[in-house]
């Protein structure tokens, strides 16, 4: 009996291998479960499922930079982030004062600009703070930055959001007078003039200036309560991660990873559950027959008639949206799919003999349901499966794009609804929106691949039982 089951399974392999989009199917197949299975080895940021709407979580990763592998096509490499802890520390103390200095080089010979820098302490009690940007023509920018702090406290100091009047004052003195006169400090590339060489056009278009910057931060404790526990220089760089960052920062490879799984999720569970329901329901039309057949048509046509869309935009907007509702819904619309074919086909198993043999018996209904006629017809739920897996994949995504999915989950329609929300189009922060976009458009492939051939292997038999 074993025997023949695998014969029978082989014999089916040797079919499906010969249609090539399903060998394609399987292959896509594999590759999104071995990115489910790897999951915990592949995130570099281990919490992203957790606080992926965390905005702390990220501050450490750059806004909207391009994926790395975007410097294997340009001229000029984007800089990768640099993060440089525990540096070198001179401490001079004049009674309680202790004043601390830190000087940390930063080779720097890229074509653009990094996109931010910052400082990191670890500060407990109270403490003054003065920061120095040194250039590499001998040009400083200098940031004082005098606070009091009680208890242990982490503080930051971006170039991007403080030094911008610092910036503007530096360009000023080598860029044509009316085109100063013109800008505004807050809207001038900081990061373009600081890393830009001292001539004319550095507020239009600057020229890097390469060589060893330095930054420089004293740290000056006013008591013996106060200390340093820590400290960090970060370069934000313009390329990250395998896809990139969004505009909070988050890295978008982590976002695809997190968001196969709950696209997998999905599917399967959507397609198995509505085909199995419309299995039955169209095997017990079709075996019953008379009134009983003719009701559950009436049930099975106006529950077809009801459009799915908008019943799902509603149940998102009066409920609190949550993926299990949106499965639940799509499980009560999509079981109709299978109904009309495995009933024509549940009335042709029940003119068979044996059905007759198993009736003249005394074989129950339920026996003759699920022993004799469904188990015929499970090559067929297979392939039926495999073909509406896209269908509930492309509805969640339509919800999430219009702001009703499931917020406390990474899918791919929430990381195309914050793109869109962003703005990402009208930029042209393509990275934002063509990795959820293809991957979306893959896993639907990869299903239909795989009903196709089922379907052109297992219709011709179904045909001649």
């Amino acid at each position: 009996m074993k025997g023949a089951r695998f014969s029978g399974l082989r014999r089916f392999w040797d079919e499906y291998r010969q249609v090539k989009s399903g060998l394609i199917g399987i292959g896509l197949l594999v590759v999104f479960i071995l990115i489910v299975l790897l999951e915990p080895v592949a995130l570099p940021y281990r919490q992203a499922n957790e606080r992926w709407r965390d905005i702390n979580y990220w501050q450490d990763s750059p806004r909207l930079a391009l994926p790395v592998w975007v410097n294997w096509f340009t001229s000029k490499d984007y800089p990768r982030s640099t993060v440089i802890s525990e540096p070198k520390r001179e401490e001079v103390a004049t009674g309680t004062l202790r004043v601390i200095t830190m000087e940390v080089p930063y080779e720097f010979t890229s074509g653009h600009p990094p996109s931010d820098l910052y400082y990191k302490l670890y500060l407990t009690g109270r403490a003054s703070i003065a920061f120095e940007f040194i250039r590499p023509d001998g040009e400083k920018v200098e940031l004082r930055r005098s606070t009091a702090v009680d208890g242990a406290q982490i503080l930051r100091l971006s170039a991007i959001e403080t030094l911008q009047e610092r910036a503007y004052a530096l360009g000023a003195k080598y860029e044509d007078p009316n085109v100063a006169k013109s800008r505004n400090p807050r809207m001038i590339d900081t990061m373009g003039v600081l890393f830009g060489q001292a001539a004319r056009g550095i507020f239009i278009k600057p020229a890097i200036l390469d060589g060893t910057y330095r930054m420089r931060i004293q740290v000056a404790l006013v008591n013996e309560q106060s200390q340093l526990n820590k400290a960090e220089f970060v370069v934000l760089g313009g390329v990250s991660g395998i896809l990139g960052t969004d505009g909070d920062r988050r890295d978008l490879w982590c976002g695809f990873i997190a968001g196969t799984k709950w696209a997998l999720l999905i599917g399967l569970l959507t397609s198995l559950i509505s085909v199995v329901v419309g299995v039955v329901y169209g095997v017990a039309a079709g075996y019953f027959g008379g009134w009983i057949d003719a009701l559950m048509n009436r049930i099975f046509e106006v529950v077809l008639s009801i459009p799915l869309l908008p019943i799902l935009i509603v149940m998102s907007a009066v409920f609190n949206p949550s993926i299990w509702i949106i499965i639940a819904m799509m499980c009560l619309f999509f079981w109709v799919g299978p109904v009309k074919t495995v009933r024509s086909m549940a009335l042709q198993i029940k003119e068979h003999s044996y059905i007759e043999a198993a009736k003249a018996l005394g074989a129950s209904h339920r026996r003759i349901l699920f022993r004799h006629m469904i188990p015929q017809l499970i090559p067929y739920s297979f392939a039926s499966m495999a073909l509406s897996v896209p269908g509930a994949i492309l509805y969640e995504a339509s919800i999430s794009l219009i702001g009703l999915g499931d917020p406390t989950i990474v899918s791919w329609g929430q990381v195309l609804r914050d793109a869109f929300s962003s703005g990402a189009v009208l930029q042209g922060i393509w990275w934002w929106i063509i990795p959820p976009g293809v991957a979306i458009a893959l896993m639907g492939m990869t299903f239909a691949f795989i009903g196709f051939a089922m379907d052109t292997i297992l219709n011709p038999k179904l045909k001649t039982r």
